[in-house]
């Protein structure tokens, strides 16, 4: 379910890979395409359902559009989005038709260009950490000096949904055939350390098989990767009532990334369309998208999820429903006649067949790690941090330099911001690196707060006014870049050019462990005078 608030970026790089790569798959939440109904018939076949399905989405799109012409804002972003539900949920594959699809983008494309983001009102909160309060003649001051209307975002940096691979994944014979009563037998064993109940089926061990095998890497990295979030996502779904290792879905939706992004607009560590994230009360505006927050957007993924379970009274069902949609496995259960999830698996999108023996797979592999020959994966550390209250529009720059880190390490700490400010017009959580908080009150005290979205030096403030904690060391200054190869990371980088590992992590947003892209461009803070570089053969 789209929701109409979302930046130009995301529409024009949809269209992009959607038009230019074909067999880009649908990713989070959006039904994938089978390859059975590829064929010219069946698509002539499809053609007058396809037609009464834009009638009908177009029909929401031009009420729509009259709402907003009425200045009915809420009930024309409502219709917007049962336009495009419209599609999503009619069951079909958005890709098998070259019509539907051409439809479909335009759709969303149109929708952007009539979005007109809310106002936003300024609550009255208290600044923590003994900041200065802002009074109310401030905040009404603030008010009245916000535009009224905000257009364009701040171009944020996007990652790749792991599920298009998944989407189009298929199993080699041999991954399929190495299943013997001996292997299933270890599963029924395995799933003893899982704390939920589901069915044995051997496409569980051919998925445990290609992680063994050619899907080696991507399952080491995520398990790497998981360190970072899964000590607060336990939390998160223990409070909500969510068994806990249901949380190893996210390494499937997003493979912990946080900035992952579908083309359909799926965001975040748990891959959230826009829709589906506002009604779990992930709010979307023109300065923030809590689809992207750590915290918030896991809490919604974990009451999504206790929903579904409760709907379908199986965590199979749920995760499927999940990813494809309660409408699809609704209908999937009525054809098969059955609410087993592997009765179902052939009325369901192949994205879909994958995506839940996928998570399986992962949940077994990660709760018996040495027995399926990932012992030695060191997770990440959790992402450590402090928090503090900011009110309006504070710089991300400011931030940085009062905290002796890049902007690069602000916005990972705090993906769900849109610009490099705050929000204007009210107060915010701003996530700054563990340790600092004392020091960054101490900067802002020194600044007004009408001037906080200027970075230091617009305030005329030296850092040198402000007292690190004990052991604390600033980055060296300057910077160079250089290419990644695959399997680096900021330790093994940090080693190779004789600077630390945690300000290489810091100053490219990632943790000392994480593993960069091939051909990423990795800033490397540049060694201080009189130390010895070692010479790299790169």
């Amino acid at each position: 379910m789209l929701r109409t608030s979302f930046p130009r970026v995301i529409i024009r790089t949809a269209l992009f890979v959607a038009l230019t790569f074909s067999a880009i798959n649908l990713y989070a939440q959006i039904p994938a395409g089978s390859s059975e109904r590829a064929t010219l018939n069946e698509v002539e076949k499809l053609a007058p359902h396809v037609q009464k399905v834009i009638e009908k989405a177009e029909a929401h799109f031009k009420q729509g559009q009259l709402n907003l012409n009425d200045n009915k804002r809420s009930e024309a972003r409502d219709e917007f989005d049962k336009a495009v539900n419209v599609i999503l949920e009619s069951g079909m594959d958005v890709r098998g038709n070259p019509r539907f699809q051409t439809y479909y983008l335009e759709l969303v494309e149109r929708v952007y260009r009539l979005e007109v983001p809310q106002q936003q009102v300024t609550p009255r909160v208290e600044v923590a950490m003994n900041m200065p309060s802002t009074s109310t003649a401030q905040s009404q001051q603030d008010e009245r000096n916000a535009p009224q209307q905000e257009t364009g975002f701040k171009q944020q940096k996007f990652e790749p949904s792991p599920l298009d691979e998944y989407s189009k994944l298929i199993l080699t014979p041999e991954e399929v055939e190495d299943v013997d009563p001996g292997k299933i037998a270890d599963i029924e064993t395995a799933k003893n350390a899982i704390d939920i109940q589901f069915e044995t089926n051997s496409l569980i061990q051919g998925y445990i098989n290609y992680y063994q095998g050619r899907g080696r890497s991507t399952m080491e990295a995520g398990l790497r990767r998981s360190g970072q979030f899964m000590q607060m996502a336990r939390r998160i779904f223990r409070e909500e009532g969510v068994p806990e290792d249901v949380t190893w879905l996210g390494q499937v939706e997003s493979a912990w990334r946080v900035k992952a992004l579908s083309w359909a607009s799926a965001s975040g560590l748990w891959q959230f369309i826009p829709g589906t994230g506002r009604t779990y009360g992930l709010r979307q505006t023109a300065w923030v998208d809590e689809r992207n927050s750590y915290e918030k957007a896991t809490r919604a993924s974990a009451r999504y999820l206790r929903d579904l379970y409760n709907h379908f009274g199986n965590w199979e069902l749920a995760m499927a429903a999940y990813n494809t949609g309660q409408g699809n496995i609704d209908r999937a259960i009525s054809r098969a006649g059955s609410r087993s999830f592997w009765k179902i698996h052939p009325y369901i999108a192949q994205e879909t067949r994958n995506y839940v023996p996928s998570i399986l797979a992962t949940m077994l592999i990660a709760k018996n790690r040495e027995k399926y020959g990932f012992r030695n994966i060191r997770p990440d550390a959790p992402l450590a941090y402090d928090v503090v209250q900011v009110p309006t529009a504070t710089s991300l720059q400011l931030a940085a330099q009062a905290t002796n880190v890049s902007i690069d390490y602000i916005r990972m700490l705090n993906p769900e911001l849109r610009r490099d400010t705050t929000p204007r017009g009210e107060s915010h959580q701003l996530r700054i690196p563990a340790g600092k908080a004392n020091q960054f009150v101490a900067a802002l005290k020194g600044i007004p707060i009408e001037r906080r979205d200027a970075p230091l030096a617009g305030n005329n403030v030296q850092l040198a006014t402000y007292t690190p904690r004990a052991g604390a060391t600033p980055a060296t200054p300057g910077m160079m870049k250089v290419k990644a190869r695959a399997g680096d990371t900021p330790a093994k980088l940090a080693i190779i050019h004789n600077v630390s590992a945690e300000d290489v992590a810091k100053m490219n947003g990632v943790g000392v462990n994480s593993e960069f892209q091939s051909g990423f461009e990795v800033k490397i803070p540049k060694a201080a005078p009189g130390s010895s570089r070692r010479r790299s053969s790169r």
